[in-house]
């Protein structure tokens, strides 16, 4: 059997210090020797693996051919976000599980093949889509992340006017607010963008639905909505402490370090605290985003406090391994208590105890159980909480009838129907926060339910 191809890494003592792309791409060679691994199986299974059902045997069939264009056309057929998705989404989770290689080895890359086409493309010059023939309908769609231009996307294809309104100055949502430029270079973000911008799609930046207009005065002006608002209203521990000044959401770090670009000071004078010993209280994605950022801004020492085992961290391995390799600390079974105060409302560090392993809860996972008598304090002067969001309760102000949970999650059928028929929902709003794949999956499934209500009313 094949080795799968690695992929090209900065290394790992200079990256720490830059906010350059850590994975350098495949080269065209290694992109071809990748795809040759893939057995082309009669009965495919890594397409049920993938959220917005790309057409991975066709496309990687084109790159053993060299078609690098036809492939990029046929990702596009399903994914308007192709660049995006061949670095951020979990396919080791999705589409990779599901290869047949991996039942004896290593799957096909298909996230890194997804990559190399859509780099190739942007290397070689986009093709402009053509444009629908026009219904006479339109859609509004709130919120310009992963689910809203994935909806508004596939919306324009199908000859629908369609708008898109953003809270924010500009446009990706977490893709461009939440993952580092390191991860994800704002660049490719814009240019995703520009090309379903360039599929008919009006952006209106700036533009906060619940405030300037109500969801009401959507539907009376839209034919149908489609709510992807995310899930940007940060969790805290209610510990004491979390008020102190240098105490951060994981959403607010991120915010000012990626879309307000403070680690380019002092070209973006961007204020933010930027610590010598930092502590990132979580363990999933977010967490090794903070962590990392923090490194780079110049922490001397950064910290992952986590209150399970290795094992349940649910960050991406490929994350943690990279975290790692950079220097950062995974202070595991352990959880804080409280965060020390300093001078002039400053932290001065955080007060943990540590944790082992009981019963499983409703999650599946063993319950962190607090160890008697381990309580220890560590010397901190940033404390970056990164321990999940829920939705901002914005879009309710003016809207009848929208059926939100105990959680204030968005309540949805199978089709992504809302509780008014004809506003449809996805993405981090509905079900909490997840991966970008997951909320761009559920941006199709609404789209195809509002275009059959359009077509058939």
């Amino acid at each position: 059997m094949t080795v799968r191809e690695p992929m090209p890494l900065q290394d790992p003592s200079e990256r720490a210090q830059n906010f350059n792309e850590v994975a350098l791409g495949y080269s065209e060679e290694q992109a071809v020797a990748e795809a040759m691994r893939c057995l082309e199986c009669k009965n495919p299974k890594c397409v049920d693996g993938c959220p917005v059902n790309v057409d991975i045997p066709g496309f990687i069939a084109q790159m053993k051919e060299n078609n690098f264009d036809d492939a990029i056309a046929t990702i596009k057929l399903t994914n308007s976000l192709a660049a995006v998705c061949g670095r951020v989404c979990p396919q080791e989770t999705q589409c990779e599980q599901m290869c047949v290689l991996a039942k004896k080895g290593e799957p096909v890359a298909i996230g890194r093949l997804e990559r190399f086409c859509a780099d190739n493309e942007r290397k070689n010059g986009v093709t402009p889509p053509v444009r629908a023939e026009q219904t006479g309908r339109s859609v509004a769609v709130v919120g310009a992340g992963p689910a809203g231009l994935t909806a508004a996307a596939d919306l324009a294809r199908g000859g629908h006017a369609v708008t898109v309104f953003e809270a924010l100055h500009d446009t990706g949502g977490v893709l461009t607010y939440g993952i580092p430029e390191f991860r994800l270079p704002k660049s490719i973000v814009k240019e995703e963008v520009d090309y379903i911008k360039q599929l008919g799609v009006d952006v209106k930046v700036n533009y906060i639905i619940g405030k300037i207009k109500t969801l009401d005065q959507l539907r009376a002006d839209f034919d149908a909505v489609f709510l992807g608002t995310g899930a940007g209203l940060p969790k805290f521990m209610g510990i004491e402490g979390e008020n102190l000044n240098g105490v951060y959401s994981a959403n607010e770090f991120l915010a000012r370090v990626n879309l307000m670009k403070a680690y380019d000071f002092p070209v973006y004078d961007t204020p933010i605290k930027r610590g010598k010993r930092v502590m990132v209280v979580g363990g999933g994605n977010v967490a090794m985003d903070a962590a990392r950022s923090a490194l780079r801004l110049g922490a001397d020492e950064v910290s992952i406090i986590y209150r399970r085992s290795e094992a349940e961290l649910p960050a991406r391995r490929e994350e943690v391994e990279n975290a790692k390799e950079e220097g950062i600390i995974f202070r595991l079974l352990t959880n804080p208590v409280s965060i020390l105060e300093g001078d002039n409302m400053t932290v001065r560090g955080i007060e943990c105890v540590k944790m082992e392993l009981g019963e499983a809860d409703g999650s599946g996972r063993r319950s962190p159980v607090p160890v008697e008598g381990s309580e220890h304090i560590i010397d901190a002067d940033v404390i970056i909480i990164a321990i999940g969001t829920s939705p901002n309760p914005m879009i309710l102000s003016g809207s009848e009838g929208l059926e939100v949970d105990s959680r204030g999650l968005m309540v949805v059928d199978d089709s992504g129907t809302t509780s008014i028929g004809n506003v449809c929902a996805g993405g981090d709003a509905v079900t909490g926060a997840a991966t970008v794949i997951s909320a761009m999956g559920a941006g199709k499934v609404a789209a195809s339910t509002i275009n059959d209500h359009l077509e058939n009313n």
